[in-house]
């Protein structure tokens, strides 16, 4: 019993590490971060709580499974919870079992950019919010769906709007 314990503690360990993404911004990207809602620091201080702060602005990560759009199954749109630019509907969202709202691709039109992540020793592909440069999580080439992709997005970082 203790084995198996272990084992899953390494294993939810591990997928923390693997989508933590805290890092120190440089110039440059503080720059990018305000792509085309231009606000301070200090305005979106205001605007977002604290935990949305932490994520879309410091590129933080929430906990696994905590997220309240994870396990999300109405219809709708998934906005970016920072400017309101809409990223992903329902039917793009899939079940993918790693604790986030995991979607295989994105709506039309340049709504999200990306950048290479070197944090924690990995090599992965940040996702960011075109509009306000929010980050909202990464994206991997291992989804099941025809486009092979995942987009893996913390749920604080989105708003949903029903259908």
């Amino acid at each position: 019993m203790t084995k198996v314990v272990s084992i899953v503690f390494l294993m939810v360990a591990g997928l923390v590490i693997a989508c933590h993404t805290q890092t120190v911004k440089t110039e440059k990207e503080k720059k990018f971060m305000t792509q085309e809602v231009n606000k301070t620091e200090e305005e979106w201080k205001e605007k977002l709580s604290p935990e949305q702060f932490h994520i879309l602005r410091e590129k933080g990560t929430e906990a696994p499974f905590s997220g309240k759009y994870y396990l999300n199954k109405e219809h709708g749109v998934y906005k970016c919870a920072a400017c309101g630019n809409e990223l992903f509907t329902d039917d793009m969202k899939f079940h993918s079992s790693c604790g986030w709202p995991s979607f295989d691709k994105e709506i039309a039109g340049g709504k999200i950019k990306t950048q290479t992540d070197l944090s924690h020793g990995m090599v992965r592909t940040e996702i960011m919010c075109a509009k306000c440069g929010g980050h909202l999580g990464h994206l991997f080439n291992d989804g099941p769906t025809e486009t092979g992709m995942r987009y893996c997005v913390n749920s604080l970082s989105l708003d949903f709007e029903k259908k």
